[in-house]
């Protein structure tokens, strides 16, 4: 299965998740009791914050998918020059060494969006996902 199939798959069952929370929500608030309307009111909660975050999952997808679109028309994309093992995966002093190349472009050229692009598919390479998302956030504020 590939990540944007998983992706769609899990959005689905956000979607039907938070009609669930809803609707058992209005049936809470029906019982006029004090704690069932308590109850209902924090079940529309949930869906806006699910709702919220699959809007900004999107968003992240579009706005990176067009940035990388854009690279590859100027000819910028990564070349994927990472080691791999017998196994397939990357080797991880190739990861490193890579990274340590794409981090002195960012620090030579720090307003630079592409370098910073680069800066974040190197830490998504050496598996680290959560500065990969980050790096990705600072690329795209400075794109604009």
């Amino acid at each position: 299965m590939t990540s944007r199939t998983g992706f769609f798959l899990l959005a689905a069952a956000l979607l039907v998740v938070s009609l669930v929370c809803v609707l058992e929500g209005v049936q809470l608030i029906a019982t006029g009791k004090p704690a069932g309307i308590g109850i209902g009111v924090s079940a529309f909660v949930i869906p806006g914050i699910g709702v919220w975050f699959l809007r900004q999952t999107i968003r992240f997808g579009r706005t990176t998918e067009a940035m990388s679109k854009e690279l590859e028309a100027e000819g910028g994309l990564p070349v994927d020059e990472l080691r791999r093992t017998s196994g397939g995966r990357i080797d991880r002093a190739s990861a490193d060494e890579v990274f340590a190349k794409r981090r002195a472009e960012a620090e030579a050229e720090p307003q630079d969006w592409r370098v910073w692009f680069r800066l974040a598919v190197a830490y998504a390479d050496a598996g680290d996902t959560p500065r990969a998302r980050k790096t990705m956030h600072h690329a795209i504020k400075l794109r604009g």
